[in-house]
């Protein structure tokens, strides 16, 4: 198994393991995503969109670059998404991208907070496999205001500006 990242971030990345996973998977971070930022090849490629959120939300620069495909993946210095607070993942919809497939599409919802606003990027993404591993390709996607009356896309119950617009 090799390992992306630097010493800082694998501490980083040690300190929050026992952590309830970013992706909303219910597990750990230990037990979902953490083991395919750490190396371990994604079997499918929703698992491989969980784990690629995940590493958003963890501030993973590398991974995120490893795992888009070198044709269509920006300069690692200009990698955006990373200074946003990430705060829902919902997959809408999977087509093949299982074990056995070369090619998938994950439709999914992310939303999160910048500048006291609430945003939810709505994207269908496409994938390939090659030499056995998933990579993301690109996506269609469109992003939609969340407004401060809406339910919290985190689930709490709560009105959007009480709950995760208000701790951003």
């Amino acid at each position: 198994m090799f390992s992306l990242f630097s010493n800082k971030e694998k501490r980083n990345l040690n300190a929050e393991k026992s952590i309830l996973c970013p992706c909303k998977s219910g597990e750990t971070l230990n037990q979902c995503c953490g083991p395919y930022h750490e190396g371990k090849t994604a079997p499918t490629a929703e698992i491989l969109m969980r784990s690629r959120y995940s590493a958003f939300v963890l501030g993973l620069s590398e991974y995120i670059w490893q795992t888009w495909h070198p044709d269509t993946r920006p300069d690692l210095d200009i990698l955006g998404g990373l200074n946003l607070k990430w705060i829902n993942l919902e997959i809408i919809n999977t087509e093949t991208g299982l074990e056995n497939d070369d090619q998938g599409k994950v439709h999914f919802a992310a939303s999160y907070v910048t500048s006291n606003k609430g945003k939810t990027l709505d994207e269908n993404s496409d994938f390939v496999k090659e030499d056995d591993a998933w990579l993301y390709v690109d996506g269609d996607c469109t992003v939609i205001d969340i407004s401060r009356n809406d339910s919290c896309p985190c689930d709490s119950g709560l009105k959007f500006k009480r709950c995760c617009l208000k701790n951003s």
